[in-house]
């Protein structure tokens, strides 16, 4: 999976999202995040197939909705997605969150014959805690391939980190810049000064440095160029600890079914 991607969540206007899909991918982006609920997937799809980028060549994760998790909802809703799409299989498809119609020993194995069949190829969820992990690695007989979380400097996701490396568990940080918040940081401030970047590009170096998959939502191309020139900053030991000392524990999401986090 590449280690950076375009979030497309609230980007829900169609023409914006096909137009920043294709602008993502011609910038050099080759990982496009959507989910059922965002209601975009036709414009992500559109962006995609109007992209200079051959479809091979991009990894496309979306997720399945809590009301859509039982076995049968899982197989009609992923065709739903797929045909929004206009694609023949997905690369990753996320249970979107531990809630609603989820249930480990029912849910995964339905994940698991979509990729029998082809229609995905990972099988991944997300706002899991390691609990939530534990149940679905017995479901399914193995790990998850990626959980998807909230994480940024604000919010480090410690426990988690650990988990997916103890585990071989792909940890991918959505909000990874804090909804716009990580940019009043004093500390990612000093450290995009010292280094002549934006703090949105330390935030975003640093989960790369510390193994985490980042996918940024974007809009307009002077932020996804900006975005992604976080590929090319390397953050010293010093700016590593700076980040990971800092004790804030910021959490921007978190709706009434979500998990009781830890």
């Amino acid at each position: 999976m590449p280690v950076f991607g375009l979030g497309t969540w609230e980007n829900d206007d169609p023409a914006q999202c096909t137009e920043s899909v294709t602008n993502a991918l011609d910038a050099g982006y080759r990982h496009v995040d959507t989910a059922q609920i965002y209601g975009n997937e036709a414009a992500v799809g559109k962006g995609i197939a109007e992209s200079e980028v051959d479809r091979d060549e991009i990894f496309l994760a979306s997720k399945v909705w809590i009301d859509q998790l039982s076995p049968a909802d899982v197989a009609s809703s992923t065709r739903e997605s797929l045909d929004k799409l206009g694609v023949d299989s997905v690369d990753l498809m996320y249970v979107h969150w531990p809630a609603g119609e989820y249930e480990p020993e029912e849910t995964l194995p339905a994940f698991a014959e979509l990729r029998d069949e082809g229609l995905i190829d990972r099988i991944g969820v997300s706002n899991f805690e390691p609990h939530h992990l534990d149940a679905a690695t017995d479901a399914l007989g193995e790990a998850p391939f990626a959980n998807q979380v909230e994480c940024h400097p604000l919010l480090r996701q410690e426990e988690l980190r650990e988990y997916a490396d103890a585990n071989d568990v792909e940890l991918v940080a959505y909000s990874p810049l804090a909804r716009g918040n990580i940019l009043d940081d004093p500390t990612v401030s000093d450290i995009a000064e010292k280094h002549g970047v934006s703090a949105a590009q330390v935030s975003l170096a640093w989960l790369r440095e510390s193994g985490i998959t980042a996918i940024p939502k974007a809009t307009g191309i002077d932020h996804i160029r900006d975005n992604l020139a976080s590929l090319d900053l390397e953050l010293d030991d010093e700016d590593v600890e700076a980040i990971d000392t800092l004790g804030r524990t910021d959490r921007q999401l978190n709706p009434d079914f979500g998990p009781d986090w830890e």
